[in-house]
């Protein structure tokens, strides 16, 4: 009795796998296709994870603003440092003469901050000095170095009248001392007279 059950079981299996196997297209034969229903209906759709045709990478040879904009960021928020290290790496990765330019403004901006820590009016007007005649009409340099630009400008003529300005309270000063001294040598000519004559 085992034996037929097993026998019978056996023989259940290989009908099992001869109907699989046969059910199975192989290589090269196609398996009919039911007139109701076709492939692409059997497939699903494959869904691909690409960018959108709106995104916003930078075309080629198009400006990637992406340092210089953290550099904004970053001295918006009084981060000093990050902004100088963010405007230096714009400065490497871009070869233009506008992003070397826009990178070396934006540096050179930075020395005219009092609470920066690299702060140097010295080197702020020279700075101006040599970017203010680099750039050139038709060159398309970011708004916001523009206005970096005009404030290095202002810097400068701020510095000069400041400069100025000491020069003249300097000469002031010597003239209220040489003042102060010949009113000193009256007093003492007025009081000495005075008691000459009596």
């Amino acid at each position: 009795m085992l034996r037929t059950s097993a026998t019978l079981i056996s023989i259940a299996a290989l009908c099992l796998l001869q109907a699989c196997t046969a059910a199975t297209p192989v290589e090269g034969v196609m398996a009919p296709v039911n007139t109701g229903e076709t492939r692409a209906e059997t497939v699903p759709e494959l869904t691909l994870n690409l960018p959108k045709e709106n995104c916003t990478c930078v075309a080629e040879g198009q400006t990637d603003y992406t340092f210089l904009e953290r550099g904004f960021t970053a001295l918006a928020e009084g981060d000093h440092i990050e902004a100088v290290h963010s405007f230096q790496r714009y400065q490497r990765l871009e070869d233009s003469p506008e992003a070397q330019l826009e990178a070396k403004i934006a540096i050179a901006y930075m020395s005219t901050l009092t609470k920066s820590p690299f702060y140097d009016p010295v080197e702020a007007r020279r700075a101006h000095r040599r970017l203010y005649k680099q750039l050139k009409p038709g060159m398309e340099v970011h708004q916001k170095i523009l206005f970096m630009r005009d404030s290095l400008e202002t810097f400068g003529v701020m510095q000069r009248h400041i400069v100025n300005l000491e020069a003249q309270n300097s000469t002031l000063a010597e003239d209220l001392a040489k003042r102060e001294e010949a009113l000193k040598r009256l007093r003492e000519l007025a009081l000495g007279q005075p008691a000459a004559q009596q």
